[in-house]
């Protein structure tokens, strides 16, 4: 044997049959007391199964002194003639301080491991040894399936495995496995590598897996805050806004969530002062992983009280995330309220072990608190997770703020308007009205659509529909000014296109008062019309508004042809009237253009609908607005839509009475006999007395004050009218005559005796007319 080397021969039986000088200088026995000798005599501690398997690894000798020698050996095997293993050939090295390359390997920071080419474990450094949770020698040798899990990750490893060493190429996947010495799931960044000799040939594999959970959660975390950006405020509604922050929550986040508001948030009062004790919350949303969310204690809509040492309260005082774990004193309390409160919903609140209360604030104002609990979810809430769930609540409390302002503004706006808006319209003959007013649902709010049916002199009606440019309250206030404008016009008895060029006037005057920023809200359109059931004539003008819609009474349903002025407050422009004769029973169908207007249809086919649905066949006026509503409006209208439909009636001869008077003061008394013949052929001589003294005066004042043609007009509608009419031009005025004066007490008279009075222009001319009340029919 070489000197040189530590070397031994043992045969089957462990009989050592050779001995080097070499042994000899590394134990101290020579050949002669080591020759013949058990090799287990000389063992200090007995070899591991290991390296007996593998037939080399680390051998503790005992010294010729008795000093343990510490060596690694590697064992030949010489075999017989039947080619078994007449003994082995032991070659021995002492253990020396490791080298640079095998620290590097032993102390890196990631999970390194070898394995040969059958998936065996060849060699494992510090933390792959902690990972699996146990030493090297006890997996040095062993087949990889039989150190883990049956699990599909570890069936993902070892193909991986099988793939690098088949093929010699490298693999590098992402994993989320867990690991035998590890409580949960981590995310790993593995690389595989094929190791070979100077031939090429393939004699082992391997990997590098590094821990990635922290980046990963931050990855996830991320993604968490990028999904509620998109899917957290996809309406204007509150308790949907905090339903959407429920579901982000749950299940990623969260085993349990839920979102309660402090109540005036959910209402239109301002915010009141926190108080200092006890809380109120009402619970708008809620969630978890069971179904149903069988373990809440609050229902959806109920409110509850919540104590000043809970974490809910916590938040809303402190304004931040606080954190309750399993073992704190103010999490068992909680626990325990929870579980006396609703025994039925323990075993859904099994393994609660970590909740966090986030306030929900925006703008400075404190709206609620959103509240998350871990069971099945493995870690508990850190510091992390409090960032990313203020994070969160900050961006969910803007969008519920937002909501909630939207609401706030929206029914304010709605009361606005139905407070302007005729409620019971009055009564008349002239025509018989149903409408409809449905305000938007969309996000920008109310609109300013409008409608009226005003009552004029002489039985005539004044109807009116119009729609403010805009939505909200400022659309609203504006198309409160033109209502009252376009009333206090028509009072006056304007002709359709001379009460638009006032009302354009005003419109322009309205813009030029505010700041330039809000002149385009102020544009409107209006469509005014007239009906006179004496003449059975509609008279009508549009200020950029659709024409209405006429159906005779044969069924034929069409748009009045007329020529729609510029909208309102552009100016300068005139505006054209148009006259037709309508036949008792003819219906007019005004509206705004919500009804047929949407960025999806097509206007003419959707005026088509309109005059198809306005020839239903129903029992009234008010179910033929539903029938219209329901074959013409956009399912999701996106404007406010104002339906105004008329349908007319007309004053026959019978209830009219027509003389012309001469300009001689000899023919007032026989103006005033052919009044008292009327009523009395109408049945109305207790009216006769008052009717003699309106006629008297008002055909006196036109005979002096007038100029020809004369004419005395009496119509018994809801009221009995007497209306004088005369060539001039001049108005007469109210005014208290003096003790000695001969005259001007005429008016006063007529004022005092009757209902109500007053004068309207006409086209040559003027007419004064009063009304007297009549006894119902």
């Amino acid at each position: 044997m070489e000197q040189a080397s530590a070397t031994a021969v043992i045969n089957a039986r462990g009989i050592v049959t050779g001995w080097s000088d070499g042994a000899r200088t590394l134990t101290g026995y020579p050949a002669e007391e080591a020759v013949g000798r058990s090799v287990a005599a000389l063992l200090a501690e007995p070899p591991s199964i290991t390296a007996l398997a593998a037939l080399a690894g680390p051998l503790v000798l005992r010294h010729r002194d008795g000093t343990p020698l510490p060596l690694t050996v590697k064992a030949c095997p010489v075999l017989g003639a039947d080619g078994t293993p007449d003994g082995y050939v032991l070659t021995a090295e002492p253990v020396t301080a490791p080298s640079l390359a095998e620290q590097a390997f032993q102390q890196a920071s990631m999970s390194l491991s070898v394995f040969d080419t059958g998936q065996r474990y060849l060699r494992l450094n510090d933390v792959a040894c902690r990972v699996m949770g146990v030493p090297e020698d006890v997996l040095i040798g062993r087949f990889f399936p039989e150190s883990v899990e049956d699990a599909e990750h570890s069936h993902s490893f070892l193909n991986n495995l099988r793939l690098v060493a088949e093929t010699g190429r490298p693999v590098r996947y992402n994993s989320w496995a867990g690991a035998p010495a590890l409580n949960r799931e981590h995310a790993w960044s593995i690389e595989m590598w094929p190791l070979k000799d100077d031939s090429g040939g393939v004699t082992g594999v391997a990997l590098a897996a590094f821990d990635s959970t922290e980046q990963y959660l931050a990855q996830q975390r991320l993604a968490l805050l990028n999904e509620a950006a998109a899917g957290i405020g996809t309406t204007l509604d509150v308790v949907r806004t905090a339903e959407e922050l429920v579901e982000i929550l749950v299940p990623r986040y969260a085993d349990f969530a839920s979102v309660d508001l402090l109540p005036w948030v959910l209402g239109a009062d301002e915010q009141p002062p926190t108080p200092d004790g006890e809380i109120v919350l009402r619970r708008v949303a809620h969630g978890s992983v069971a179904e149903g969310t069988p373990g809440a204690v609050v229902r959806l809509g109920q409110t509850d009280v919540y104590e000043p040492s809970s974490p809910p309260v916590r938040a809303l005082r402190e304004g931040r995330a606080v954190r309750s774990q399993a073992g704190e004193p103010d999490f068992v309390r909680w626990v325990e309220d929870r579980n006396a409160r609703s025994p039925e919903g323990i075993p859904h609140r099994k393994g609660v072990h970590s909740m966090i209360a986030v306030p929900l604030r925006a703008r400075g104002t404190t709206l609620g608190v959103a509240v998350g609990v871990r069971m099945a979810h493995p870690d508990d809430y850190a510091a992390d997770d409090a960032v990313l769930a203020e994070e969160l609540a900050s961006r969910a409390a803007v969008c519920i703020d937002n909501a909630r302002r939207f609401a706030r503004e929206r029914s304010t706006a709605l009361a606005l308007q139905h407070s302007l808006l005729p409620r019971d319209l009055p009564g008349q003959a002239a025509v018989e009205v149903a409408h409809r007013y449905l305000p938007s649902g969309s996000l920008a709010g109310i609109g300013g659509d409008w409608f009226d049916v005003i009552p004029l002199s002489g039985s005539r009606v004044a109807l009116v529909v119009g729609d403010v440019v805009g939505h909200g309250i400022p659309s609203s206030a504006t198309m409160g000014r033109l209502c009252t404008a376009v009333r206090t016009l028509a009072d006056v008895d304007l002709p359709p296109d001379e009460l638009l060029t006032h009302l354009d006037d005003l419109v322009t005057h309205l813009a030029t008062d505010d700041t330039a920023d809000e002149v385009a809200e102020l544009g409107a359109t209006c469509l005014y019309a007239v009906y006179d059931p004496v003449s059975r004539r509609l008279t009508m003008a549009a200020a950029g508004h659709p024409p209405p819609a006429v159906v005779l009474p044969d069924g034929t349903a069409s748009l009045v042809p007329m020529t729609a002025g510029p909208p309102l407050g552009v100016g300068g422009l005139p505006f054209e009237a148009v006259e037709l004769e309508l036949p008792e029973g003819a219906t007019v169908a005004l509206y705004t253009d919500g009804l047929i207007e949407d960025r999806d249809r097509d206007v003419d086919h959707a005026t088509a609908e309109l005059c198809r649905a306005l020839t239903t066949s129903v029992e009234s006026l008010d179910a033929l607005c539903d029938a219209v509503l329901k074959a013409v409006m956009p399912d999701e209208p996106s404007d406010d839509v104002a339906l105004l439909l008329v349908r007319t009636r007309a004053l026959g001869a019978d209830r009219v009475a027509t003389w012309d008077i001469e300009p001689d003061p000899a023919h007032v008394a026989g103006a005033r006999q052919a009044a008292t013949e009327q009523l009395t052929a109408w049945g109305l001589d207790e009216e006769a007395f008052v009717t003699e003294l309106v006629v008297s005066e008002l055909v006196t004042n036109a005979i002096r004050y007038g100029e020809p043609p004369i004419q005395l007009r009496l119509i018994r509608d809801r009221a009995l009218i007497c209306e004088v009419s005369d060539g001039s031009s001049t108005s007469p005025h109210l005014r208290r005559a003096h003790a000695y004066d001969e005259g001007g007490r005429g008016l006063l008279l007529v004022a005092q005796l009757t209902q109500r009075w007053g004068s309207r222009q006409t086209g040559s001319g003027k007419t004064i007319w009063a009304e007297q009340p009549l006894p119902p029919d």
